[in-house]
């Protein structure tokens, strides 16, 4: 599942509409919705992630979540390292290798960090 997948089944339940309704508001099909709930579809288009703001009828900060979410969604990232570092290929070999195996937990850790360092580096 995806951020964005995530989000649009909390704020779904939170309001008791299902798949098929939300579908049906949105124009798509429950094949579609389902796919990029779960990650199997790319990242949405801006205009459909507005049609979902939309749909929701949610508060700008709620908004600006889902418009973030939506960019951090893409469940098929490809990262090319040519010219960096070799510590920075590395890395990314790592990752795609070990990635399947983490926890939610220690996802949460690595997510953190990389938000320290970035943040040190000024990235």
């Amino acid at each position: 599942m995806t951020p964005l997948g995530a989000k649009i089944r909390e704020l779904r339940q939170k309001r008791g509409i299902s798949l098929k309704e939300m579908a049906n508001g949105l124009s798509v099909s429950s094949a579609y919705l389902s796919a990029l709930e779960h990650g199997k579809r790319g990242k949405p288009t801006w205009f459909l992630v507005q049609r979902i703001i939309t749909y929701f009828n949610v508060i700008w900060d709620e908004a600006e979540e889902i418009q973030r979410l939506a960019e951090l969604s893409d469940p098929r990232v490809t990262i090319d390292t040519s010219g960096m570092h070799p510590k920075a290929t590395e890395l990314a070999n790592r990752l795609a290798g070990k990635i399947e195996g983490l926890s939610p937990e220690s996802l949460e850790h690595l997510l953190h960090q990389l938000r320290v360092v970035s943040a040190k580096d000024g990235v």
